[in-house]
């Protein structure tokens, strides 16, 4: 009855269950444990591969140039930090051609060494920190950046967003990708954000969110709850993890409220963007 509960600590919700915040928490670390090996062909079949482009939208929001220190918390399966390695290679890329461009009168030696310098550093010291409290996410994410031939530039770090394991003022940039809505405490999560960035860093979410046409939310609807869960079945062989993960989307506050809790833990000029109507949104804050 309610008095157990009482004792058994604060309640929260896992999916449209009620529990306490630590079975909330062992069920979330399930959830991802039994999908990890399978978490990329789950979103591309959830999203039909449309999640590949809102995170590509999402680093180029960012527009990260050679030198940032980059956290990115719940990115075990390194699908932020692989494309902000490629963004930043390809921004120092170009700038390397245009400094060749002005060396026009140098000596081809003069050119080979310092492109030599330049080719040692392709990410002019910028870092990206994975950060997930999952220790399969990240074993999935390190075995894929051994496949896709990243090496230099990434640590990998187990830690909980509610309490990450960095000093204050590190970071430049700090994002999260589909990772907050699985965070039992929001507000904490948003706390330690701030708390990590440097002042002038940014903060940066991407999140399903609430659609705003009264027709696709509809559709949307249906295709979440009487579609999702099936494909999940079928292609996972999991059908409960899938109906958690559709769940947690639908409880997740709307634009305008998870505005508000990003201010509250100190951003500032937060907004957000929503993409394909608001089925998902990127928020975007400073600490100043």
């Amino acid at each position: 009855g309610s008095m157990r509960a009482l004792a058994a600590g604060p309640q929260t919700h896992f999916g449209f269950q009620t529990v306490t915040e630590a079975e909330r928490r062992e069920k979330i670390n399930q959830v991802f444990e039994s999908v990890a090996k399978k978490y990329d062909v789950m979103n591309d079949s959830m999203t039909l591969g449309i999640h590949r482009v809102w995170k590509d939208v999402l680093v180029l929001k960012m527009n990260p140039s050679p030198g940032t220190l980059l956290l990115d918390v719940a990115g075990g399966t390194g699908d932020i930090a692989f494309r902000f390695i490629n963004y930043v290679r390809s921004v120092r890329e170009r700038q390397l051609q245009r400094r060749l461009k002005h060396h026009q009168n140098l000596s081809w030696q003069e050119i080979a060494k310092s492109y030599q310098e330049d080719k040692c550093n392709s990410l002019g010291d910028s870092q990206v920190v994975i950060c997930d409290i999952n220790k399969e996410m990240l074993k999935v994410g390190k075995e894929k950046a051994q496949d896709l031939g990243y090496s230099e530039g990434l640590s990998w770090v187990l830690g909980n967003a509610e309490e990450l394991p960095f000093d204050d003022d590190m970071f430049d940039v700090y994002t999260i990708a589909f990772g907050i809505r699985n965070v039992t405490r929001i507000d904490l999560a948003l706390r330690e954000a701030y708390r990590v960035l440097k002042p002038g860093g940014r903060f940066l979410c991407l999140e399903f969110s609430q659609v705003s046409n009264p027709l696709l939310s509809r559709l949307y609807d249906l295709y979440s709850f009487q579609v999702i869960p099936v494909l999940g079945e079928v292609i996972a062989g999991d059908w409960k993890s899938y109906q958690y993960l559709v769940e947690s989307i639908r409880r997740f506050p709307p634009q305008e409220d998870f505005k508000a809790m990003i201010e509250d833990a100190g951003f500032f000029k937060v907004d957000y963007q929503n993409l394909n109507s608001g089925i998902v949104a990127i928020h975007s804050g400073f600490k100043l």
